[in-house]
C-alpha cells in the first residue's frame, strides 16, 4: 500500500463535513444582498407560504434565515415551531405553543390548562411580546394539515395578528401548492397571501451547487498548489460529459437535494488518499453503489422477444395512447416488424407467454384489478419501468437488436 497524504485526508474530511452540513450547502444564499427583516425591525405582522415538492429545500432555506436572525436580534425573536403531522388537531397544538412559550420566556407551563386557557394564554402572550416589542415567529410545517377541520389555531393566530400591539409572523410549509386554497374564508380573508414557490435545482443550479460543495479553499491551512490543482481537476470533471450523464441519472430517479448529498458523501468516501484527487471512477462507484437498480437487473435476464413487447409499449406511451392491451402491442409489433423486416418475429402464443411473463416479473402490470373476468388480452396494462431505465437496460443488454435502441432513442 502506498503512502497516504495527510492533505488528501484532511481535504476528505473538509468536504464530509461540509455534506453533512445542510447550513453550509445553501450558505450562498445567506449572503443575498435582497434579505429583508422588515418584520422584526418595523414590527410588521407577516404571514407566508413556503410550497414545493418534498426535498426542494423549503426547511433547509427556512433554518438558514432563522439562524440569522436569532443572531442578529437574539433578544427580539422567539421561534415556535409546530407540525402538520403532530399538532394538527387544535387543543394538541395550542398545548404546544403555551409549552414553548414558556419555555421561551421561563414561565411554568400547566399540562392540566384548558383548551380556553391556551388559547387566551397565546392571546396575551402576543399581546405582551408585541408591547415588549418582541416578535414571535409560527412555523408551521405540513401546512395543509393544519387547514383541516375548523381551522380555529389559524383563525386564532391570523386574527390576534390584526391587533395594533401584537408583533407576530406566520410561515406556513407544505408540499401542497394549492395550500392557500384549503383556507376557510374568513382565515382566507386574513392572511396575507404571500407565497414563495420552491422548486428542484435546475441543471444550472445543479452545477453551481457541485462547485460550491467540492472546491477546496484555497486561503485555508490546506497547501495552496494543492488546493488549486485539487479544484482544477473537480472543474474538468464537472465538465465531463460522462459525468453529466451521471448527474442526470441521479436528477431522473431523484431530484432532491438529499439524494445528491448523499451520492456525494459516498464518491468522497472513495477518494484515493494516496493520489489526494477525487476522479471520475469514484463518481461512477458511487453511482453504482447509491442504489440498486432492480428493475434493471430484471431486463437484463429479459428475452429478446420481451424487449420487444417492452418497447412497443413504451412506443403507445410516447403515442399518447392512455390505455392500451395486448392486442395494441401486438399490432406495433407487427407494424415494427413490417417496417425494418426484422428476423425476429414470433407467433401470437409465444408472444402472449412472453406478456404473462413480464407480468410475472412486474416490468409490467395490469391498470386495475376489476378485469378478473376478462382475458389476459383485453385487459388494459401499462409499464412500470421509466424510458431512462428502459434506454440503460437496453444499452446494457449484450446482445440487444441495434433496432430496439433506436427506436426507444426517437
Amino acid at each position: 500500500m502506498g503512502k497516504e497524504n495527510p492533505a488528501a485526508e484532511k481535504a476528505s474530511n473538509l468536504l464530509r463535513s461540509r455534506l453533512c452540513d445542510p447550513n453550509f450547502v445553501v450558505k450562498h444564499l445567506s449572503d443575498s444582498p435582497d434579505s429583508n427583516y422588515s418584520s422584526v425591525t418595523e414590527a410588521c405582522n407577516n404571514s407566508i407560504l413556503l410550497l414545493g415538492p418534498r426535498g426542494s429545500g423549503k426547511i433547509a432555506v427556512l433554518e438558514l434565515i432563522l439562524t440569522d436572525l436569532l443572531l442578529e436580534y437574539p433578544d427580539t425573536i422567539s421561534v415556535i415551531k409546530l407540525n402538520g403531522l403532530l399538532h394538527s388537531d387544535d387543543c394538541c397544538a395550542f398545548k404546544e405553543i403555551a409549552r414553548q412559550l414558556c419555555m421561551e420566556h421561563q414561565l411554568l407551563f400547566s399540562k392540566m390548562a384548558s383548551f380556553d386557557d391556551n388559547s387566551q394564554f397565546m392571546i396575551e402572550m402576543l399581546r405582551e411580546c408585541g408591547l415588549a416589542h418582541k416578535t414571535i415567529i409560527f412555523v408551521l410545517d405540513e401546512f395543509d394539515l393544519f387547514a383541516q377541520g375548523k381551522q380555529r389555531l389559524l383563525y386564532s393566530l391570523l386574527d390576534a395578528m390584526q391587533s395594533v400591539t401584537s408583533q407576530a409572523v406566520v410561515i406556513g410549509v407544505s408540499c401542497r401548492l394549492d395550500a392557500d386554497q384549503l383556507l376557510e374564508k374568513r382565515v382566507r380573508s386574513r392572511f396575507s397571501h404571500r407565497k414563495l414557490l420552491f422548486l428542484p435545482p435546475s441543471k444550472e443550479d445543479m452545477q453551481r451547487l457541485l462547485e460550491h460543495i467540492l472546491s477546496l479553499p484555497v486561503d485555508s491551512s490546506l497547501p495552496h498548489a494543492y488546493a488549486v490543482e485539487f479544484n482544477k481537476k473537480i472543474k474538468n470533471i464537472l465538465a465531463d460529459g460522462r459525468f453529466k450523464e451521471i448527474v442526470n441519472t441521479l436528477v431522473n430517479l431523484d431530484s432532491t437535494v438529499n439524494h445528491l448529498l448523499r451520492f456525494l458523501f459516498l464518491a468522497v468516501s472513495y477518494m484515493d488518499l494516496e493520489s489526494g484527487f477525487l476522479s471520475f471512477e469514484n463518481f461512477k462507484t458511487a453511482l453504482s453503489n447509491s442504489h440498486r437498480q432492480p428493475k434493471l437487473e430484471c431486463i437484463k435476464d429479459c428475452s429478446i422477444l420481451e424487449l420487444y413487447i417492452l418497447v412497443c409499449m413504451k412506443r403507445l406511451e410516447v403515442k399518447e395512447q392512455n390505455s392500451y392491451n395486448f392486442n395494441s402491442v401486438m399490432k406495433e409489433y407487427k407494424s415494427i416488424h413490417d417496417s425494418f423486416q426484422t428476423s425476429d418475429y414470433y407467433s401470437r402464443n409465444v408472444c402472449l407467454r412472453a406478456f404473462e411473463h413480464l407480468l410475472q416479473r412486474e416490468l409490467i402490470c395490469f391498470t386495475d384489478n376489476r378485469g378478473y373476468s376478462q382475458s389476459v388480452e383485453f385487459r388494459p396494462v401499462k409499464l412500470l419501468i421509466s424510458s431512462i431505465e428502459l434506454h440503460q437496460g437496453l444499452k446494457s443488454y449484450c446482445s440487444c437488436p441495434v433496432i430496439l435502441l433506436k427506436l426507444v432513442e426517437r
